[in-house]
């Protein structure tokens, strides 16, 4: 198996990029069922390159000019057996501390890398804020989505107003520009949320004109504006919402602010692209994929909050089978949908790349 992973990767590039395949030729190549005995090995990889491999995509592939980069690397290989090889399952700090613990060490390193605000490390915000590591930026949008869902009615009931969830929810509206990704909206179907989609300026950016008319226009009509989600390097022309406009009128307005930098956050490792974080202050929570520029292979979102008790609020439970000694000193974020697979930092941590060679190459991948 080393052997032909090597060997793919060697000599990818004289791989067809796309595959020359119809829907459903697979179901005719393999198979109706599951076989009864063994296969001998060779069997099973001669049939991964000869059924497999000509209905997959290459991406790996030096040309692969499609969709988004996706980049892999030998040490992220290696990372990812030794956790696949442990498989201890890291729900709780009990159930493996060293799983735990090592996310909030690895994502205090990357929050560090980009130049986030110490309110969104563990090391540096007085065990409120922290990172955890989200398996897609599309994850990452609906647990902020959530989070600030339930702050949101949280904040309305505590002034005093008697009524249901389901009704201070039934009237929860959040916003994003007419350019973010398809996921924000997946959020509020799933989330049950109306969601506004503002219309962006020449330059595809959400300034901050657009959403204070938007929530003005909805308090008129009885709605409660809560959320905001803006994007770091859109996933149609890589353009930027104005943070620096949209921060303040969600802190005055009391909207959960939260970043989608699923495409460009890389690029804040070099210090000249960090004006385009400008206002990143007034976040409540910001994501990125390390699994486009880091050379970390899929999947691999890191996501910050300045408030972790937003989500254990949201998706806190506490069964008697999940309690341990040491849970009210366990600084870490649990809980989550699905429950964090804690151990992918296992995979990350061995990428022995420094913050200098991730530099470098974010700055070669602008200049092309």
């Amino acid at each position: 198996m080393i052997d032909y992973i090597a060997e793919y990767l060697e000599n990818i590039r004289s791989r067809r990029v796309f595959p020359e395949v119809k829907p459903g030729y697979l179901r005719s190549a393999v198979p109706d069922s599951a076989p009864l005995e063994p296969e001998p090995w060779d069997n099973i990889m001669a049939d991964v390159e000869s059924i497999i491999m000509p209905g997959v995509t290459h991406w790996q592939s030096p040309h692969m000019h499609a969709y988004f980069p996706a980049l892999n690397s030998y040490p992220s290989m290696l990372g990812d057996m030794l956790a696949d090889a442990i498989n201890c399952l890291g729900f709780t700090w009990a159930s493996s501390p060293a799983c735990t613990e090592l996310e909030t060490v690895v994502t205090d390193w990357v929050g560090k890398m980009i130049g986030l605000p110490a309110a969104f490390l563990h090391s540096g915000s007085r065990g409120k804020g922290g990172g955890v590591i989200q398996t897609t930026s599309s994850e990452a949008t609906l647990v902020a989505l959530l989070a600030g869902r339930t702050e949101a009615i949280k904040k309305y009931k505590t002034n005093g107003s008697d009524v249901e969830d389901a009704e201070v929810s039934s009237r929860l509206v959040a916003y994003c520009s007419d350019q973010a990704h398809s996921s924000v909206e997946k959020a509020g179907i799933i989330g049950l949320i109306k969601m506004r989609y503002l219309e962006s300026d020449v330059f595809l950016s959400l300034g901050g004109g657009e959403l204070k008319e938007a929530i003005e226009r909805d308090r008129r009509q009885g709605l409660i504006p809560f959320f905001l989600c803006a994007t770091l390097g859109t996933t149609g022309a890589c353009a930027f919402d104005n943070l620096d406009q949209l921060g303040p009128i969600c802190e005055e307005e009391g909207l959960w602010l939260h970043v989608d930098a699923a495409y460009a956050g890389t690029a804040f490792i070099c210090p000249e692209f960090r004006h385009w974080l400008k206002g990143v202050e007034y976040a409540s929570s910001i994501a990125f994929n390390p699994s486009k520029w880091m050379m970390v292979h899929f999947d691999c979102t890191t996501m910050w909050v300045k408030n972790s008790g937003s989500l254990h609020r949201t998706f806190n439970v506490d069964p008697l089978y999940l309690q341990h000694e040491n849970s009210a000193l366990a600084n870490s974020i649990e809980q989550t949908i699905p429950c964090i697979k804690i151990m992918v930092c296992n995979k990350k941590v061995w990428n022995k790349r420094t913050s200098k060679t991730y530099k470098r190459r974010c700055e070669a991948c602008c200049k092309i």
